[in-house]
C-alpha cells in the first residue's frame, strides 16, 4: 500500500520525530493526571514514545491495548515502567493480561493517513473505531492522532462505522478538528 510506503520513508526522513511532538506535551491540555491511551510503535510508525515518558512525568497514568477478541473493542491496561510486552495476535506487542485494567480519557491513535476532516485510515481491522465508539458511548474521550504531517491526504474514504478524531499530533505541531 501507496500509504505504508510513503510513512516508511518519512519515518526515515525525521529520526527526530518522537523528541518534536514530546514537545507539544502541553499543547494537548489533558485533565490533571487522566489515563491517556497509547500504542507501541512498529517500525516505521509514528512513535508517541518520547511523548509518553513526558505524559508519565506530568502524572498521567499509561495504558497500552490489547486485543480482548475479534470483532470487539481494544481493552486497556495500566503499564508502569520496565513491565514487559508480549506479540498479540496480530504480532503487536501488547501489556500481559494480567495487568489492571483501565478506562482511558484521550486515546493516542496511530494511522496510515489522515484528511482535514480528522477522519484516519487505519490498518483495516476496525479495532480503534469500535473502541473510540465504545468509549464515546461511555464518557468523554479525546481522540488524537500521532502522525507525521506528510500522512495528510485531501479525502479519506469513510462510512457511519469511522470514528473521527479530535486532533492530529505530527512534527509541526498539533491540528485540531472541528
Amino acid at each position: 500500500m501507496a500509504a505504508r510506503s510513503k510513512r516508511v520513508a518519512l519515518a526515515s526522513a525525521l529520526p527526530d520525530f518522537a523528541q518534536r511532538i514530546a514537545s507539544c506535551a502541553d499543547a494537548l491540555s489533558l485533565p490533571d493526571k487522566c489515563i491517556a491511551g497509547a500504542y507501541v510503535a512498529l517500525p516505521g510508525e509514528a512513535d508517541p514514545n518520547a511523548l509518553l515518558k513526558r505524559l508519565a512525568a506530568k502524572g498521567h497514568a499509561i495504558a497500552f491495548p490489547r486485543v480482548a477478541a475479534k470483532d470487539e473493542a481494544l481493552s486497556f491496561h495500566l503499564w508502569r515502567d520496565g513491565q514487559q510486552f508480549r506479540p498479540g495476535p496480530f504480532g503487536i506487542p501488547e501489556p500481559s493480561a494480567d495487568l489492571p485494567l483501565a478506562i482511558p480519557r484521550v486515546l493516542l491513535v496511530p494511522l496510515l493517513a489522515f484528511d482535514a476532516q480528522g477522519y484516519r485510515i487505519g490498518y483495516g481491522g476496525g479495532y480503534y473505531d469500535r473502541t473510540l465508539a465504545s468509549l464515546r458511548a461511555n464518557g468523554e474521550i479525546s481522540a488524537i492522532g500521532i502522525a507525521f504531517a506528510g500522512q495528510e491526504v485531501d479525502s479519506v474514504p469513510h462510512d457511519v462505522n469511522d470514528q473521527r478524531l479530535d486532533m492530529v499530533l505530527t512534527e509541526t505541531g498539533l491540528k485540531k478538528f472541528g
